[in-house]
């Protein structure tokens, strides 16, 4: 297994200990980011009745969709986040810094692609 790969796959698995200490680009909208996943868990939660109660295949499928949605832009708006925080932090060092959020930010945003 490469690093990517094994990167990725722990990226899967739950959430990693990562080497950059706070605050990190999205620290001050925080109470909003939380709100908006609680409401997407609440979308979520809303799935799991549905097939509780044997809704409609196509209803439910509209629910995953606009949950997927959801979750999507959520992941945009914490990459633009990262991109004015991190990456412009980053740009301001220059050199192996700089290469290594770009390279970091062009993964996140393959994997997003791939989602």
């Amino acid at each position: 297994m490469t690093t990517t790969e094994t990167h990725e796959a722990g990226a899967q698995a739950g959430p990693a200990t990562h080497p950059h200490a706070g605050p990190h680009g999205y620290s001050e909208q925080k109470d909003a980011h939380l709100k908006r996943l609680r409401r997407i868990e609440g979308q979520i939660r809303g799935l799991q009745r549905m097939v509780d109660e044997d809704t409609y295949c196509i209803d439910v499928l509209t629910q995953v969709s606009a949950s997927t949605k959801a979750l999507q832009s959520f992941a945009l708006s914490l990459l633009e986040e990262h991109l004015r925080h991190c990456v412009a932090a980053a740009a301001e060092e220059g050199g192996a810094e700089l290469e290594a959020k770009v390279a970091e930010a062009t993964a996140a945003i393959g994997r997003l692609l791939r989602s």
